[in-house]
């Protein structure tokens, strides 16, 4: 890969709270492209209201990153369209993970609708990992408000701070 033009990719989500199945696309990602940006949005659209807060998620991205000791991967917010985003830093390309069927059924329209805005940045598609083919944010969030084993499946900060917010939730 040159140095001179450095291959850029997006790699967007929520990540409230990243998963272990993220961090095996991103570390992918990063095998295949120079720099990976990891755009975290503040609100998704179509999800409900965070559980972390933007800062909060991003910190749990670089601490797994840290721990991985992945250096050619950031993560930042981003506040605007992915393509958007994408054009303004540089990037090629936007990768998104794909665990099942129905995933690919809405990202292929994302990715249509992307190209329609930018066409010079593609939409390229990794499939999960089969051991996190079955892993969500959701589920994740699911498993810890009714006190279900999450270890294992995100890492372990983000598993304690689960824990904690799910118990104060409990509470509550």
């Amino acid at each position: 890969m040159s140095s001179t033009n450095p291959r850029i990719a997006v790699v967007p989500g929520s990540y409230d709270p990243v998963t272990l199945g993220h961090l095996d696309i991103i570390k992918r990602a990063a095998g295949l492209f120079d720099e990976v940006v990891v755009a975290v949005v503040n609100q998704s659209v179509r999800k409900s209201k965070a559980m972390f807060t933007i800062d909060e998620r991003i910190g749990f991205i670089h601490d797994a990153l840290a721990a991985e000791g992945i250096e050619n991967v950031r993560a930042e917010p981003f506040y605007e369209l992915v393509v958007s985003y994408a054009r303004r830093i540089g990037a090629t390309a936007i990768v998104k993970g794909l665990r099942q069927a129905s995933d690919f059924e809405y990202e292929m329209q994302m990715g249509h609708l992307n190209r329609q805005q930018a066409a010079e940045i593609e939409s390229i598609f990794v499939m999960a990992s089969p051991k996190y083919a079955f892993l969500s944010s959701s589920w994740v969030k699911e498993l810890a408000r009714f006190d279900g084993k999450i270890d294992g499946l995100v890492p372990p900060p983000v598993a304690e701070a689960l824990r904690e917010r799910s118990a104060a939730l409990r509470e509550a």
